[in-house]
This record gives structure tokens, sequence and C-alpha cells, in this order.
């Protein structure tokens, strides 16, 4: 394997794309990074979950907001805001949404998320 690895978002090797929701994923060896973007509108419990068929998102989120703001509430109860600029982790057990009327842009770097968010258990 090269010493250093780039792929361009322009040329994913895999999209997904429920409602109100474009994820597109690029492989860089055994990593995977997505990008993410969630339109106004746009609710876990509304828009993946139907794919994802769990009551909460599963998911571990690493990742950075780029454009937007996004609301996350943990069913532990803790909520937290995020906007441009601001890098995350959000664990498993929650629920988030778009909140203002641009869309959310951002970049996932859990190679375990991009591979399975928003996509069909098999």
């Amino acid at each position: 394997m090269a010493g250093i690895s780039s792929k361009s978002f322009a040329h994913p090797d895999q999209t997904r794309a429920p409602d109100k929701t474009r994820l597109e994923v690029v492989a860089l060896g055994q990593v995977k990074a997505a990008r993410m973007t969630l339109e106004p509108g746009w609710r876990w419990s509304q828009c993946v979950k139907p794919v994802a068929g769990t009551q909460t998102c599963q998911a571990r989120h690493v990742g950075t907001i780029t454009a937007g703001s996004l609301h996350v509430k943990h069913e532990e109860g803790d909520e937290l805001d995020l906007g441009a600029g601001d890098a995350y982790v959000i664990e498993p057990g929650h629920d988030a949404w778009v909140t203002g009327d641009q869309p959310v842009v951002g970049y996932e770097f859990e190679t375990a998320t991009a591979e399975t968010y928003a996509k069909a258990p098999d």
C-alpha cells in the first residue's frame, strides 16, 4: 500500500440518498470517509430511521460540519447544537435534525459509519 492516499468527493466510490440525505463515500485503502449533505427539514427519525430500522441512530459519528446547523439529542438526555467549524463525536443512541434553512454539509471520518450509514441492513 502506498504511503499517501487521496480521492475526491467529486467522484465518490459509493453514494446513498435516502429522503433529504446525500452520503458520498470514498475509500482510502482500509479507511473510508464520507461527505454528508442534509437538506432543510431533514431529521434522522423521519428520513433515515425507515432505512436503518432502529429506534435511534446507532452509528458513531466522528467528523466536522462545514456548512449549516444541526441539533443532536442523545437518548441519555444530552443535547448539542453543531454549526460550521465544529468538530464532533456523537455516540450511538441519538436523533438529530437540521435547524435553519441551509443544508448541513459535514465530513465523517469513522470508517464503520461511512460503510453503513443510511444503508439498509443486509
